[in-house]
């Protein structure tokens, strides 16, 4: 094979993966979420920002709160899973520049200087970011339901604020009973990659 990695590891990660959308009720705990958080924090970004911003939910009342911002069809779902996070990009994550890229540190105000470029570069390498974290959560034997079918300013007014921007909610823990829906189909190779 041409991969590195363990094929063990490539379908606990890719091949076998799945998205849940049921789970069982074994506790997700802060020392796993850190775990994943530990890896996933070094995958690549531009200049090493770290826009992604990762808000667990885990009181009964906060639950409640975001359910009702979820689309109907992600109600239940979100309102079973052991946790729940809802993942957003800062949109001042400039701010932090001078620290996490210390060879252009004159990058927060030269590159990302204004509101608008600010949140084009947060809104894709949190993006990025939270790719990362779903395969982290893989990493560590969960499964995670990752969804976007919900109210975006509504869920930005229930639990962030004007410089966040939420990309989605993510539930996590040990895949439930008929967790899976059918494995979709994916393009091949041929149909995706060109060389020039």
């Amino acid at each position: 094979m041409s991969l590195v990695l363990d094929p063990a590891a490539q379908d606990l990660l890719f091949r076998e993966a799945r998205t849940a959308n049921t789970f069982t009720d074994e506790p997700v705990t802060d020392e796993q979420v850190q775990a994943i958080y530990d890896l996933v924090k070094y995958g690549p970004t531009a200049f090493n920002q770290t826009p992604l911003r990762i808000t667990l939910v885990r009181s009964p009342e906060a639950r409640e709160r975001l359910v009702q911002h979820m689309a109907e069809g992600n109600r239940a779902k979100t309102a079973t899973a052991p946790l729940v996070a809802i993942l957003s990009a800062d949109n001042e994550f400039h701010e932090e520049l001078p620290q996490l890229f210390p060879a252009f540190p004159q990058a927060k105000d030269a590159i990302f200087g204004e509101r608008p470029v600010r949140e084009a570069s947060a809104a894709m390498n949190a993006a990025l970011q939270a790719a990362y974290f779903i395969v982290g959560v893989r990493a560590a034997g969960l499964a995670a339901g990752p969804m976007t079918g919900l109210d975006f300013e509504g869920v930005r007014k229930e639990f962030l604020d004007d410089d966040h921007t939420p990309l989605m909610v993510v539930n996590i823990g040990r895949p439930g009973e008929n967790a899976w829906y059918p494995r979709s189909p994916r393009l091949s190779y041929d149909e995706v990659v060109t060389t020039v």
